[in-house]
């Protein structure tokens, strides 16, 4: 009897040791987790209050570009019971997300905080919470949002998932130190002061549609436009195409992304005519009354210069060779300037070096590393030099805008402001000539097609033959059309291209009177009335209305 006393009192001994032990366990584990909560609590990012962007605007106000709040989706993998279950349930709602993904990061024990979706809609983040799953929570962030879309994608450029700006004026606006701020904690949810742009969104959405139309409509593989205020330097608008919808850039990356309007190099073709002519008259070694004899084609050692047929085979005077584009006629005006003058002149006109500008995606342009006779015979006509559009617009400015070379902005600038940092290229007198032969160019040579009634551009067509492989394909061009209006008295530059269409706007001819022209024409009869350009009828054009 007495040993089986014993027995039972051994056992309960065991039996509380081991409810002693338990209870230890338990006490330590409890105290372990709220050790370690602390440690969490203190690892998940502190939420400071969110570096918000500016307001950006066109010259009237419009709303380019804001900041719309949002909230983003978190985890803390400790508080996840059952792994399967939530990446079960998030996958449903989100059935985009890397599912072995989203279970490595809830799996992991180790990771006190990971993302799981940023930028989520009030929609999204209802379902969530209705899913019940108390290891997800919820940050405020805020998203860019441009209610244009893409009109003026390139311009503006866009921003990334933290909300700093990776392409156009969104990062020019960080390049001045806002994204320094933000880091620094200095910028918060207080409404900073809008950022105004020089450009005007009525006019940017027709060139962005005629920039499209040419993709679609001549079967381009790109195309772009600009318009510029000749006395102020300001871009008006300026599109290239394909682009892209900054709201959701990836969709449209690759060549959405390339802005061919700055950031794209080309030869212009015998739009260069326009600066050889400038050059010639400029330096005094040629008048406009002065002849050439483009009879018969030039050879230089290896090289033919010829005229397309419809050049007329004699001799041609100067506003001839430029009204005809004669290449044989360029190239020996471009003789008598020499081949010295003529890179100076092209230095001056801002046509060799890289562009300056607010925006960041400028190219810098190609020229040969060593000048010949025969680069500076071809230069003379559009190739063996490749600039940007928006640059050659540029120096056509400022050869129809008096003379002086102003650097674009895509930011307000007053004429007098901009009359402060004005270069001068040329003389009054030569920028009086290039306007005469504009005009003539307009009303009897391949600019025809891009006069409006009332409004009279005039300008210079290029048709550049495409090098493919090496070689100049016969079959393939860079169409552009530098044009100026109203051209009695230039107040706006325009500069169109399409490049390698395959069809025009009127029957099958690539040339560029029937593909970048007829784009100048569609944006001029359709922004004149916008810039408050008051039409000038004539008796004929008054009948004709």
């Amino acid at each position: 009897m007495q040993g089986k006393a014993k027995r039972t009192k051994s056992r309960l001994v065991i039996l509380s040791g081991v409810f002693g032990l338990a209870y230890c366990a338990l006490v330590g584990k409890l105290t372990y987790y709220g050790i370690n909560e602390e440690d969490i609590t203190a690892s998940i990012p502190s939420n400071p209050i969110v570096a918000s962007r500016p307001d950006i605007t066109d010259r009237n106000g419009e709303l380019l570009a804001t900041d719309v709040h949002t909230v983003s989706m978190f985890a803390e993998p400790y508080r996840v019971v059952d792994v399967d279950e939530a990446v079960e349930k998030i996958s449903g709602l989100f059935p985009d997300l890397n599912r072995k993904a989203l279970y490595k990061k809830l799996a992991d024990r180790r990771q006190k905080f990971v993302w799981l979706r940023r930028q989520l809609t009030p929609k999204q983040q209802s379902e969530v919470l209705t899913l019940g799953i108390p290891a997800i929570g919820f940050r405020p962030e805020v998203k860019r949002f441009y209610p244009d879309g893409a009109t003026a994608a390139h311009v503006l450029g866009y921003v990334d998932i933290d909300n700093h700006g990776v392409a156009g004026m969104e990062k020019y606006l960080d390049m001045q130190g806002l994204s320094d701020l933000a880091s620094l904690g200095m910028t918060s949810e207080s409404a900073l002061k809008p950022v105004r742009l020089s450009i005007d969104i009525r006019v940017q959405n027709v060139v962005h549609d005629v920039v499209l139309n040419a993709i679609t409509q001549m079967k381009s593989k790109d195309a772009g436009a600009v318009v510029l205020d000749i006395h102020t330097g300001e871009v008006l608008a300026m599109a290239s195409a394909p682009d892209f919808d900054p709201n959701d850039p990836q969709a449209g990356g690759g060549e959405g992304w390339l802005n061919r309007m700055s950031n794209g190099t080309f030869e212009m073709g015998s739009v260069f005519k326009t600066f050889s002519m400038a050059m010639a008259l400029d330096s005094g070694d040629v008048k406009l009354t002065d002849t050439f004899d483009a009879s018969t084609p030039l050879h230089y050692g290896g090289f033919t210069i010829h005229d397309d047929n419809d050049v007329p085979r004699r001799v041609l005077t100067v506003p001839e060779i430029f009204r005809y584009s004669s290449n044989v006629g360029t190239a020996k005006m471009m003789d008598t300037v020499g081949m010295d003058a003529q890179k100076a002149y092209l230095t001056k006109f801002g046509l060799l070096t890289r562009l300056e500008t607010e925006l960041p995606e400028v190219k810098t342009p190609s020229q040969p590393k060593v000048w010949k006779k025969i680069n500076s015979i071809t230069i003379s006509f559009g190739h063996g030099v490749a600039t940007t559009p928006l640059q050659t617009a540029v120096a056509g400015a400022g050869l129809v805008n008096g003379g002086e070379l102003i650097e674009p902005t895509f930011l307000p600038r007053t004429a007098e402001e901009a009359e402060k940092t004005a270069v001068r290229i040329v003389k009054p007198a030569t920028s009086d000539k290039i306007r005469a032969l504009f005009k003539l160019n307009g009303e009897t040579g391949s600019g025809v097609s891009a006069d409006v009634i009332g409004f009279h551009v005039g300008g210079k067509t290029g048709t550049a033959n495409k090098v493919i492989h090496g070689v100049y394909s016969h079959k393939l061009s860079f169409n552009s059309y530098l044009a100026a209006f109203p051209i009695n008295n230039p107040q706006y530059v325009i500069l169109s291209f399409c490049d390698e269409p395959l069809t025009g706007y009127k029957g099958p001819s690539t040339f560029a009177t029937n593909t970048a022209a007829p784009m100048v024409k569609d944006i001029v009869s359709r922004v004149a009335p916008m810039l408050s350009v008051k039409p000038d009828f004539g008796p004929m054009e008054v009948a004709n209305y």
